[in-house]
Parts: structure tokens; sequence; C-alpha cells
């Protein structure tokens, strides 16, 4: 900066001349000087500038390197953040898949436990429906048979179909003592055998009769008892389906978010 000043000074100095000179030759130094003052300010600007990208420089030599460890640290430790929650997410993630199997295995058995519940309910209630019929029908028999022995019509009751039903039913019965059954058997075929008077077939009969609707009640009792069996049965598979079906449709949900989570953290730990 001081040469530039000394240059201008000589120069200046070198073109001065006598009051008649300078009038002719006052233009073109002007615009030298003009010239050479722009020139020096526009050096003083571009120092000024330097200086500040200097400074700044400097600045960023003593800021800089504090701020690029710390970045370096922060990186490295979002870096073990994400290393860690994405390894606790698959984990998680395979924890729930297996519960949702678990879930998906206990829907399907109360699923079969329920088919196979109904099933057995549709088997017991034929039988006991093929039971009430013969029940119904032995006893309709027997009380016929009773009233005729009664009344002294014994022979207009064996020709009638329901002497026919309770000759099937004493063929049948094994809980009738041999003795008696065979008695019933022979006044059933018209066996001159029987004697009227006796009592002893209307004895027989109503026993059989009473024996019949005791094993009925119970049996009655027993089909009462398998129907309230199976309705709670029912009742608690229903729910343990629902509850798995509730749980199966949460962990599906719980499965896919933690899907895409891990991708999403698998790509941030790529950039």
């Amino acid at each position: 900066m001081p040469a530039m000043r000394f240059a201008v000074a000589f120069l200046v100095a070198s073109w001065a001349s006598p009051v008649e000179s300078v009038s002719v030759a006052a233009n073109p130094i002007r615009k030298v000087v003009t010239l050479l003052q722009q020139m020096q300010k526009k050096v003083a600007e571009e120092g000024e500038k330097e200086l500040e990208l200097y400074n700044k420089y400097q600045c960023w030599c003593k800021t800089g390197a504090k701020d690029l460890a710390a970045s370096i640290e922060s990186a490295e430790a979002k870096i073990g953040d994400l290393t860690a929650d994405i390894k606790e997410s698959e984990e998680n993630k395979a924890k729930t898949e297996e519960e949702l199997k678990q879930h998906q295995a206990d829907r399907e058995e109360a699923i079969k436990a329920m088919a196979e519940a109904e099933a057995i309910r549709e088997k017991e209630a034929a039988a006991f429906a093929k039971l009430s019929a013969e029940h119904g029908a032995n006893a309709a028999a027997m009380m016929k048979a009773i009233k005729a022995l009664e009344r002294g019509m014994a022979g207009g009751f064996l020709q009638t179909h329901a002497a026919d039903v309770l000759r099937s039913m004493a063929q049948s019965n094994s809980d009738v003592p041999s003795e008696e059954r065979q008695t019933l058997l022979s006044f059933l075929s018209g066996s001159s055998d029987y004697a009227p008077q006796s009592g002893q077939i209307t004895g027989i009969l109503k026993q059989m009769l009473d024996e019949m609707h005791a094993g009925f009640a119970d049996a009655t009792k027993t089909e009462e008892e398998a129907i309230s069996a199976h309705a709670q049965l029912m009742d608690a598979k229903t729910k343990q389906k629902d509850l798995a079906s509730q749980a199966i449709e949460a962990k599906l949900a719980k499965v896919a978010d933690l899907g895409v989570s891990i991708a999403e953290m698998k790509n941030d730990l790529g950039d």
C-alpha cells in the first residue's frame, strides 16, 4: 500500500509544470490520478474482503474441528442407537410372530372342539329322541295291556298293534327276570297257561312300566345335563375363538408396524 502511494506522488511530481503547460495537460493527468485512486480503493476493498475471509477461516479452524468431532460423535451414537433399536425390534417382531402362531392354534383348537361337540350333541340328541319315541310307544302299549287285563278284555288286546309292541319289548328287554319274561310272552302268545284271575301279568306290566318310567327319567336328566354341558362348552369355546381372533388381528397389525419400523431404521442406518 505505501509503494502505490509513492508511485502516485512521483507521477504527480514528475508531471508538474509551469502554469501555462498545466492548463494544456491537466485533463490527462487528472484521468491518471483518478484511475489510480480507483485502483487504490478497489485494492483496499479487496484487501478488506480477503481479511474478512481470513478471519472467518481462522474462526472455522478454531470451531470447525470441534463441530466436526461433535458431529462424528453424534453420528456414531445414532448408529449405535439405531443398531440397538433394530435388534430390539427384530426380537420383538419374532416374539410377536410366535405369539401370533399360538393364537392361531388356539382359534383352530376352539373351532375343532366346537365342531366335535356339535357332532357329539347331534348323536346324543338323536339317541335320546329314539329312546323317547320307544319309551312313549312301550309305555302306551303297557297301559293299554293293563287296562285290557283289568277290564277282562285280554283276548281283544292280543289282537292289537299294542300287543305286538309289548311282545317285541318283552323279547328284547334283558332287565326283566327270565321267569317273568316267559310268563309275559306266554300271555302275549295267547297260551292257555295264563290264568287271567291271577293278576300276575298285570303286576309284571305295572312293575315294568314303573321301571321304564324311572329309566326314562334318568335318561331325560342325563340328556338335560348333556345339553347344559354342551351349551357351556360352546360358550367357552366361542369366547376362546373370539379372543383368539382379536389377538390375531392385533398381532398381525403389530408385526406389520414392526416390519415397517425395522425397514425405516435400516434405511436410516444405510444413509
